[in-house]
């Protein structure tokens, strides 16, 4: 599979005045400036300022070649995106390192507040809403778009709205087809549906309604027993328990994500795993780490719902990397920008689906519906952002590199909310949380390094398809996803 080597302008524009031309469909354009994964025959030409943004200007100005070639309606069926430059290729690369980096520091920061937050709304303030807090939650999700949609406009602020819009509209259509077909080379038809003359295929719209459904069912079942568990346990616990989908996502991985099993990987995991059965179990002391109103039977029954959300857990990280991600190749700021699309898909679901239980559980008396006020609305809201903030952050970094090493990475936050912890009650941390941290963090190194030397070795493998002339050897990859 060659690499995505499309700038974010969409295969066929329909902003651009030859975007009804069938003949113009298919031709190599010359490349533009605008966008730094694309080859530029210039030698002059400095990727370093090149504009990143993920949406190229286009119009009557754009650059177009001089000896335009006409193109064969199988060279249509057939098109395979221009390859990278080998400097484009280690920016584009380079950038995945950094973004990862960004999104991993932003990730711990934010559970770790929202999990403090949560624990003092539900376990000390009393509003005990755990399936309301997880429709808020969740639901909050549906402005990650709206926010990113801000920023891409600040970026642009020269184009105008309409050209803008529809541009971004396409780059989801675009991506779309490559997540549902795991295809760099997709082409998409101009009209709703299929393509036009069995040119291009089917819209990806209805993939991607029926995958927002199944992958949002298993986050809500898993994040519910999140919300369940958080005030019938310590926020140490529940943050090493639930963190144990590290190894449940490298399990799932093996037979959904085609992954080789690699020596380096499972130690990791394991070592990480030991670290949080450390954390959690290895002080001995039932009401370390909170309340002491928590006994041990209710600590010991809030650790085995986390543990089954912990299972769920690792299960939608794959499903969502599986069936929701752009295949392998695929540029950075695509991978960034439609992760926070498929965030906002989910918290439409959440809004317009997953209020139904909430009535059912007023009428019945499970969970009274009551609305917080005061302190609790105030720290509920904060908790909102927090989680909107972690949820935006671990979709990119699952994009960017893989669900075990996101989960691994994830394990960080025991060691800063035992840290928080020690903050807010007084109580220092124990020889079991200390150490249980010094293996997390060990954990972490080694599958850092695992995670590193896979991405330099997808590079070289990228940089054999260039020299190759855009052609890939079957089974070259052995990671990557199948084509459906």
């Amino acid at each position: 599979m060659a690499p995505d080597t499309h700038s974010s302008l969409p295969l066929l524009d329909p902003s651009s005045s030859h975007a009804n031309s069938n003949d113009d469909r298919g031709r190599r354009r010359a490349p533009s400036p605008s966008h730094p994964f694309l080859p530029d025959p210039d030698p002059d030409f400095d990727p370093a300022t090149a504009d990143p943004t993920p949406f190229s200007s286009s119009g009557p100005g754009a650059a177009r070649p001089s000896n335009p070639r006409r193109t064969t309606s199988t060279s249509l069926r057939s098109l395979t995106p221009t390859p990278l430059a080998s400097q484009a290729l280690h920016l584009d690369t380079t950038l995945r390192y950094r973004l990862a980096g960004f999104f991993l520091l932003v990730s711990l920061v934010a559970f770790t507040v929202q999990t403090e937050l949560a624990s003092i709304v539900q376990h000390d303030l009393g509003w005990d809403k755990a399936y309301c807090m997880l429709y808020l939650t969740h639901g909050s999700w549906v402005f990650l778009f709206p926010l990113q949609l801000g920023v891409l406009r600040l970026m642009k602020r020269e184009m105008p709205w309409r050209q803008f819009w529809r541009g971004v509209l396409w780059e989801v259509r675009v991506v779309g087809s490559m997540v549902e077909y795991q295809r760099l080379d997709v082409q998409v038809g101009r009209g709703r549906g299929r393509g036009r003359g069995g040119q291009g295929q089917k819209s990806p719209w209805r993939y991607l309604a029926y995958t927002t459904a199944g992958i949002t069912c298993a986050l809500t079942v898993a994040g519910l027993s999140w919300y369940l568990a958080v005030s019938m346990t310590t926020p140490s616990d529940l943050t090493a328990i639930y963190n144990c989908s590290a190894f449940f996502a490298y399990a799932f991985s093996i037979p959904l994500l085609k992954e080789k099993p690699r020596m380096g990987k499972i130690v990791a995991v394991a070592i990480a795993i030991l670290g949080v059965l450390i954390v959690a179990y290895g002080d001995g002391n039932p009401d370390s780490g909170s309340g002491d109103d928590i006994t041990g039977g209710t600590r010991f029954l809030g650790n085995m719902i986390i543990g089954v959300g912990s299972v769920l857990y690792g299960l939608y990280e794959v499903l969502y990397k599986r069936f929701a991600c752009p295949p392998e190749g695929t540029s950075a700021f695509r991978s960034v920008t439609f992760a926070n699309t498929f965030g906002s898909m989910i918290g439409v679901f959440t809004i317009f689906v997953l209020w139904i239980p909430i009535p059912i559980l007023h009428w019945t008396g499970i969970e009274p519906f009551e609305v917080p006020t005061g302190r609790a609305a105030w720290l509920l809201f904060w908790s909102i952002v927090m989680n909107m903030s972690f949820a935006g952050s671990f979709l990119v970094l699952i994009s960017l590199t893989s669900p075990v090493f996101s989960s691994v990475a994830s394990l960080l936050t025991i060691f800063i909310v035992a840290m928080s912890d020690w903050f807010m009650t007084g109580k220092p941390l124990s020889g079991a949380s200390m150490l249980g941290g010094v293996f997390i963090m060990t954990a972490f190194g080694l599958l850092s390094w695992s995670t590193w030397k896979e991405m330099e070795e997808e590079e070289v493998r990228r940089g054999r398809v260039i020299a190759g002339g855009g052609e890939e050897e079957e089974g070259d990859s052995g990671s990557d996803k199948d084509e459906d």
